[in-house]
């Protein structure tokens, strides 16, 4: 007989499970014969991916193969590599560690002060674009879950004045790897569960370089309006995969330039 505390994690696994394989399923992320690189953070989530990913192996209809991949950037004081290293091995998956020295970087380039966090992004996804490259990658695969993407989205707007958050699938710029993130429609509250029931080993700890406090802003915001209008943050990410061009402002996206009325083709209407 299972207890409640075991019934609940079950629930939560089947809830996660489904998520991602409709995410998967909806955006074509997996197919039969892929070489799946998992990036593994240490955080919470891409254990969590690789888990999800495994248990939906078993029962897929189609083969693909996982490899964890961890970045370590060499930043002292750490010791996911390791922890990351013992999780895959206790999985019976192949792990690879990027041993490329991204802090020595930040610490020549960056002026004091100033947040890396960009940069850092930069220097981690161009070194695992070249791992993929060199373990035979198909896919890379990330960790981002709902929240990451919302979160995203508002950042976009609000500082660099642009509708755009994280897509689910897409190309690099070389046209060489494709990155997904199968995650796309979990909750992060979902898969800080799964990271507790599990005892995950994510080290926590606080970056030691400056680290950048917009993030942390908009994800108080969306935290508090979750708790005001429950499934406000649903209906946000439903509304990324809804877009209608007419109805923006991007000229780009819509031809505005030559809309004319029927009244207007006639002759009768006022051409300007």
């Amino acid at each position: 007989m299972k207890t409640k505390e075991q019934y609940e994690i079950g629930k939560l696994k089947k809830r996660l499970r489904h998520l991602t394989g409709k995410a998967i399923e909806d955006y074509k992320m997996i197919e039969d014969g892929d070489r799946v690189m998992v990036c593994m953070s240490g955080g919470k989530d891409s254990y969590g991916l690789m888990d999800i990913l495994l248990s939906l192996r078993r029962s897929a209809p189609v083969d693909f193969t996982l490899i964890g991949v961890h970045v370590s950037g060499k930043f002292p004081g750490t010791q996911i590599p390791e922890k990351v290293r013992e999780f895959c091995e206790s999985r019976n998956v192949e792990c690879v560690i990027a041993d490329d020295d991204i802090n020595s970087i930040i610490n020549r380039v960056m002026p004091e002060g100033v947040s890396v966090c960009s940069l850092c992004a930069r220097l981690r996804r161009g070194i695992l674009y070249r791992v993929a490259g060199e373990i035979g990658a198909t896919k890379i695969a990330l960790g981002h879950h709902r929240d990451d993407a919302i979160a995203t989205f508002f950042l976009n707007m609000f500082y660099a004045s642009k509708i755009k958050s994280m897509p689910p699938k897409l190309i690099t710029d070389d046209q060489k790897h494709i990155v997904i993130r199968p995650l796309i429609y979990c909750h992060e509250d979902d898969m800080r569960s799964l990271s507790v029931a599990m005892n995950y080993p994510v080290v926590n700890g606080t970056c030691i370089h400056k680290a950048n406090k917009e993030r942390p802003a908009v994800r108080e915001m969306m935290d508090l309006w979750e708790k005001q209008h429950p499934g406000r943050l649903d209906n946000i990410l439903k509304a990324l995969g809804t877009i209608q061009p007419s109805h923006m402002l991007d000229r780009r996206m819509y031809d505005f330039d030559n809309l004319r009325s029927i009244i207007s083709d006639s002759g009768k209407g006022l051409k300007l």
